[in-house]
C-alpha cells in the first residue's frame, strides 16, 4: 500500500477546540475557522491533539470535532486526526471514525497516565494501526506523556507499512536529526516545537505542526517559504520575531486561552474559551490587544516583503 507523502508537507495548524456558551462543541465556528485557514493558504489541519484539548473531550466530542474539520476541508487541505487515548479500545474507535469520515491520516501519542513499558506502547500503536487502512503518524511529546520515543522502537515501527511519519515535539533537534538518519528520506517528520520551526526544518523535518500557528499562520507560511528558498538569514530573523510572539502568548494565564482570544480579534471567529482547568483570557486584556496589533503589523510586513 502506497501513500502520497506530498500531501504532508508544509504548514499544518494544530487546531484549537471551540465550545459554545454551554461548553458544548461549536461545530459551526470550527468549520468557519478551518475555512479561514484554508483561505490563508495553510497546508493541513491536525485536530484533537494537545492544542485541540483532545484529552479534555469525550469520545463523542472528539468525533464531532473530527467530522467538522473534515467536512469543512472539502478535500482542499490535508486532515490528520489525533486519536490517542488512555485505552487502546477508545483510540481504535476514534481511528475507525476518522477513516469513515474521510480523514487523510491518524496520529497518536502513547497511552497516557500509566507508565507503560515500551512493549505496551508498541502494542498500543500497532493495534491502532491495524484498525484502519489510514496512514499513521507517531506523536512523540515526552514532556506530556513521560515517554520519549527510542531509536529502537522507531526502527521497529517504521517497518509497519502504514507508519509514514512522526510528529516530533521533543525539544532536541539533535534527536530529530538522528530520527531522520534512521528513517531515511521516504518518511515524513513534522517539527512540533513552534519556537524551533527553522531549526527543525534544517535538521530533518519536512514540515511543521504547531499550536501557535493558528494565531499567526501567515508568519509560519512565510517562514516555511523562506526555508524552502534557502533564505536562511531572512528565515532566522522571522523565526526570532515569531518567538517573541510565542513568548508573549505564553505569558498569559493559559496559552490556549490567549490563542483563542487572538483568533477572535484577528479573524472574528467566536473561538470562546478553553475547557477548565485551562484558564480563559479576555479579548479586552490590554496586553492581548497590543499583541494582536503587533502580529497584524508583522503579517502586513511579510505580505509586502
Amino acid at each position: 500500500m502506497k501513500y502520497d507523502l506530498t500531501k504532508f508537507n508544509g504548514v499544518f495548524v494544530a487546531l484549537n477546540a471551540i465550545y459554545d456558551e454551554n461548553d458544548n462543541i461549536n461545530v459551526e465556528e470550527i468549520k468557519k475557522l478551518v475555512k479561514t485557514y484554508i483561505s490563508i493558504g495553510i497546508n493541513g489541519i491536525y485536530a484533537c491533539g494537545s492544542t485541540g484539548e483532545g484529552f479534555l473531550l469525550s469520545t463523542e466530542e472528539r468525533k464531532q470535532v473530527a467530522k467538522a474539520v473534515v467536512d469543512a476541508s472539502e478535500g482542499k487541505i490535508t486532515t490528520i486526526i489525533h486519536v490517542g487515548a488512555a485505552s487502546t479500545k477508545e483510540a481504535c474507535e476514534l481511528a475507525c471514525h476518522a477513516e469513515e469520515i474521510g480523514a487523510d491520516a491518524v496520529s497518536a501519542v502513547p497511552s497516557v497516565y500509566y507508565r507503560l513499558s515500551e512493549a505496551s506502547i508498541e502494542t498500543h500503536w500497532k493495534t491502532i494501526i491495524a484498525s484502519t487502512d489510514l496512514p499513521f503518524f507517531i506523536y512523540n511529546i515526552p514532556q506530556l506523556t513521560g515517554y520519549d520515543l527510542s531509536y529502537s522502537l522507531l526502527e521497529r515501527m517504521m517497518k509497519e507499512e502504514k507508519v509514514i511519519g512522526i510528529k516530533d515535539s521533543a525539544e532536541s533537534t539533535y534527536q530529530m536529526e538522528r530520527f531522520r538518519r534512521i528513517v531515511g528520506d521516504d518518511f515524513i517528520i513534522f517539527n512540533g516545537p513552534d519556537e524551533q520551526f527553522l531549526a527543525g526544518r534544517l535538521m530533518g523535518a519536512n514540515a511543521g505542526i504547531g499550536g501557535t500557528y493558528g494565531s499567526m499562520p501567515e508568519l509560519y507560511l512565510k517562514l516555511n517559504s523562506l526555508i524552502t528558498e534557502n533564505k536562511i538569514v531572512e528565515a532566522k530573523a522571522l523565526q526570532v520575531k515569531i518567538n517573541d510572539f510565542v513568548q508573549r502568548l505564553c505569558s498569559f494565564p493559559s496559552l490556549y486561552g490567549a490563542s483563542k482570544a487572538v483568533i477572535k480579534l484577528r479573524y472574528g471567529i467566536e473561538a470562546g474559551i478553553p475547557r477548565l482547568p485551562m484558564l480563559p483570557v479576555s479579548v479586552d486584556d490590554p496586553k492581548l490587544v497590543e499583541l494582536v496589533k503587533d502580529i497584524n503589523k508583522a503579517v502586513e510586513e511579510v505580505k509586502n516583503s
